[in-house]
């Protein structure tokens, strides 16, 4: 991928369970002797993201019960963009529900349904612990 004056060689891995820095790390090491013959600025091995978007059954099965933003081809009720909780997936149509309320999408309405990402202060404070652990080793 061109970007800029640069080209990018990225690599997206995937693995149940998640991706971690070291999983990137050694896959790099692995792929570099194979793709020497590859014209390419930059290697990149990375995970597709917390976010991608859900596209198969198997995606929309394994995220029953989180949050989620559907976006849609063309407006519902004056709107395009729905979020709520997965509630079901079954024949090609997701179930959403926000409070009281449950609204279902046929998938050939929806043009991106991803997970949403929250992070809450305690997420942080985590986070900034975890990390003043490894700091200086």
């Amino acid at each position: 991928m061109k970007e800029g004056t640069s080209r990018y060689f990225r690599i997206y891995i995937d693995k149940p369970g998640g991706i971690t820095l070291n999983d990137c790390e050694s896959y790099h090491r692995r792929v570099l002797p194979i793709v020497e013959e590859v014209d390419y600025d930059y290697l990149e091995v990375c995970s597709p993201g917390l976010d991608r978007p859900l596209k198969r059954e198997k995606d929309f099965l394994s995220h029953i019960g989180q949050l989620v933003e559907v976006h849609l081809y063309k407006p519902r009720d004056g709107k395009k963009v729905f979020e709520g909780s997965l509630s079901g997936f079954d024949a090609g149509v997701i179930s959403l529900a926000d409070g009281d309320r449950t609204e279902t999408f046929e998938l050939k309405e929806i043009s991106v349904c991803k997970p949403v990402i929250v992070i809450t202060e305690e997420d942080l404070n985590g986070a900034a612990v975890d990390l003043g652990d490894t700091v200086g080793d």
